[in-house]
């Protein structure tokens, strides 16, 4: 019986969550922050990046799909994607499910967490090697700044909505990210949880819709993510996102098309969600 604990906090949360630790297989600091993996009695192995839990052995596919299938089933024959973090591969692993694929940009400005995913997470990082796969170690911001082709989507797979991937949020940064998605392109983000970050997700959704023609808003069940009802931003030059084309991959555990159609918020949610004066629904 083991007697570690990790305790998660976050400073917009009202509970705080706590795991059982059978075993910490490594800790370790880059510049940018600091690395655990550990064992739990349900969840398998772990990643913990600055105390925070971003995903687990036993239920990471629910996040790596839902940020990668919605967006690539909006889109006829996807070709080109930019994965935006997401450095452990978990989202380049489901990208390249689709057999449109050509190429995948992987920036993610902290390497460290691609070689421990490597060494710890053989299948969440499967895909990295393929050879369709580039790996660009940058700020995100700078990338999409200096990037001069074109995507048909663009998958941003950050840590929370604070440090450095605050500049992953900004109307410069959305708006770069326009001008490179062409006009069926679609744009993706994580947004916090709709239970705890009512306010935040907002922001997102107001800052992101002074920049694309269209956007909308879905949701996941994480169980290890504050909230648990976690919220995925999108972003459009007019495609509708909620009307999936092409046939649907094959090979997930959770994403389907019945997934897809029912994941959005209904109309007047989306609507209490804009309602400055709401606090909550």
């Amino acid at each position: 019986m083991t007697h570690l604990r990790l305790t998660e906090l976050d400073p917009h949360a009202p509970i705080h969550y706590q795991y059982a630790i059978e075993q910490v297989l490594y800790r370790g600091k880059s510049p940018y922050q600091e690395f655990a993996v550990v064992t739990n009695p349900f969840f398998g192995r772990m990643l913990i990046l600055d105390g925070v839990v971003q995903f687990t052995e036993k239920d990471e596919f629910f996040y790596h799909e839902m940020m990668a299938h919605v967006a690539l089933h909006a889109i006829e024959s996807p070709k080109r994607v930019i994965v935006v973090g997401g450095g452990d591969g978990g989202v380049v692993r489901e990208v390249l499910k689709h057999p449109t694929i050509e190429q995948v940009h992987l920036v993610d400005i902290d390497p460290e967490v691609t070689r421990i995913s490597r060494e710890f997470f053989p299948t969440v990082s499967s895909g990295l090697d393929d050879p369709r796969v580039i790996h660009a170690p940058m700020d995100g911001a700078m990338f999409m700044r200096q990037y001069e082709g074109q995507a048909d989507a663009i998958i941003v797979d950050s840590t929370d909505i604070i440090g450095f991937a605050t500049s992953l949020f900004t109307s410069d940064f959305f708006d770069n990210a326009k001008a490179i998605l062409g006009k069926n392109g679609v744009y993706i983000t994580l947004s916090e949880s709709l239970h705890f970050h009512f306010e935040m997700v907002r922001d997102v959704q107001k800052t992101m819709a002074s920049i694309f023609p269209h956007v909308d808003l879905y949701t996941a069940p994480i169980a290890t993510y504050g909230g648990n009802w976690w919220c995925f931003a999108v972003g459009t030059n007019g495609v509708d996102i909620r009307k999936p084309v092409g046939k649907t991959v094959e090979n997930t555990r959770y994403y389907c098309e019945e997934v897809h159609k029912t994941a959005f918020l209904p109309d007047f949610l989306y609507k209490r969600l804009m309602d400055e004066e709401r606090t909550y629904f």
